[in-house]
């Protein structure tokens, strides 16, 4: 998918993409010969949950953290919820 594409499937600017791109947020895209970067769908879903944890008041070094506990081989639900409580505690 096209950066516009993926943009807008996800509910967000251009901008905002380069920047989690930038934030290593999202993994950087291969690119085409154009130059064109091309995302995978699944940067969709974790640009998703990324705008949807800002509106819960997450921070992106928290975003980043719950993020790295989806690829960690180790991270189980119970460290997300942790995480999640954690910030949820700071809220109230």
């Amino acid at each position: 998918m096209k950066i516009g594409e993926v943009a807008k499937a996800a509910g967000i600017g251009i901008d905002a993409v380069r920047f989690y791109e930038r934030k290593g947020l999202i993994p950087e895209p291969a690119r085409r010969p154009s130059g064109y970067r091309m995302y995978s769908p699944d940067v969709v879903l974790s640009l998703r949950f990324i705008r949807r944890a800002k509106e819960l008041g997450f921070s992106l070094k928290e975003i980043s953290e719950l993020l790295s506990l989806e690829t960690a081989a180790e991270a189980t639900a119970a460290d997300v919820r942790q995480v999640a409580e954690a910030k949820l505690a700071d809220i109230e």
